[in-house]
């Protein structure tokens, strides 16, 4: 288990001692069994994390470590910066990328055998999986100082545990370097569970309760998730009536028998009141805490929710990573139905049995 930590977290005592602790580790063993490595690099945050559990579940299936990816934005995150490694390990092995690169790389996966891997239809005449072209895909896999001889090309999916490991044994590919994550979007409903073993760092924990401690500690708290800025406007023109659009599945279930509405996509201003203020009403709520990429509506819900007393609050931290973590620990949570920010929240809360609801829907 890797045991680094963020020594901003700590005093410079404990960051000493913990640097020590570092140089005592045993080597990092290679394992026969195989290895599982992608670029995270289809869509922000919500859609990586959907991608993580379903990749999570295909190392387990084939039975490889699981190689942690960092997570990008504008740069390469290194997994552990936002997740603990521990409880991952509970499920499955799992090595950080930079752990990967710098201790088993070297001997076991050279820069002369590095393959990349690809989904493409046998018909395609272009059999260049292009691993490094445009952004994130080149900046990522330059961020592990990683390049590719070789392509692989596959045209199954993920589910055929039998074919992959007969065709793909470890013994001949040892790596697997996928372009995109080796998952489908959204998270398949036999992998939401997994999210229980997705759980914030030690640094991200601290940050999200500092902030509730300073500003309304004890007190019971209705988060909400608003997503309505001009690129989520110009996505949900499309979404009335479609049995699933992104990710919808999170509250109309995976059959397919209900449909997406533009009330659920982009709630009007009325709907936002209406279900704030009714689950504020029901949960006796004293605060209610404010997430979104654009308007918070704060006049509006101070107007709205004037006589019940309620404190409004939004924080548009530096990293919006802090607001789920601070919507997660919320009594009640109200989100986007079809957003998969929203969905991130909602599974946490989910396997931790606290209620959530959804705009349009509930």
């Amino acid at each position: 288990m890797n045991i680094r930590l963020k020594c901003h977290v700590f005093t410079k005592y404990f960051c000493v001692i913990i640097s020590l602790l570092q140089g005592m580790t045993a080597d990092i063993k290679w394992d026969p069994r195989g290895y599982i490595l992608y670029c995270p690099c289809m869509g922000r945050f919500g859609n990586q994390a959907d991608h993580f559990l379903g990749a999570l579940a295909f190392a387990k299936s084939l039975d490889r470590t699981l190689v942690l990816p960092p997570w990008r934005t504008y740069k390469n995150i290194p997994f552990d910066e936002w997740f603990q490694l521990g409880p991952l390990e509970e499920y499955h092995r799992v090595i950080l990328a930079e752990d990967f690169m710098t201790d088993l790389a070297p001997t076991h996966w050279p820069p002369e055998q590095r393959q990349g891997w690809c989904w493409m239809l046998s018909s395609d005449t272009d059999r260049d999986c292009k691993m490094k072209e445009g952004n994130p895909f080149g900046p990522f896999w330059d961020g592990l100082n990683v390049d590719f001889v070789d392509d692989v090309i596959y045209n199954m999916g993920y589910d055929y545990t039998k074919i992959w490991v007969d065709r793909y044994p470890a013994s001949k590919y040892p790596v697997m370097s996928f372009k995109g994550a080796p998952a489908s979007f959204p998270v398949k409903e036999e992998h939401v569970h997994l999210q229980k073993y997705l759980q914030w760092s030690e640094m991200m924990e601290l940050e999200a309760l500092d902030y509730i401690n300073k500003n309304f500690p004890g007190d019971i708290y209705v988060g909400l998730h608003m997503r309505n800025g001009q690129d989520w406007e110009n996505a949900c023109v499309h979404a009335e009536g479609r049995s699933a659009f992104m990710a919808s599945p999170q509250c109309l279930g995976y059959t397919g028998k209900g449909k997406v509405t533009t009330k659920m996509c982009l709630p009007p201003a009325e709907e936002v009141l209406r279900l704030t203020r009714e689950v504020v009403v029901s949960s006796k709520a004293r605060v209610v805490y404010v997430a979104t990429d654009r308007n918070p509506m704060l006049q509006e819900l101070q107007e709205h929710l004037k006589d019940l007393q309620v404190q409004i609050f939004h924080l548009d931290p530096w990293l919006p990573q802090v607001d789920l973590a601070i919507l997660g620990m919320a009594d009640h949570f109200i989100g986007n139905c079809v957003s998969s920010f929203t969905a991130f929240v909602a599974r946490e809360r989910k396997v931790n049995k606290k209620p959530t609801y959804f705009w349009g829907y509930s």
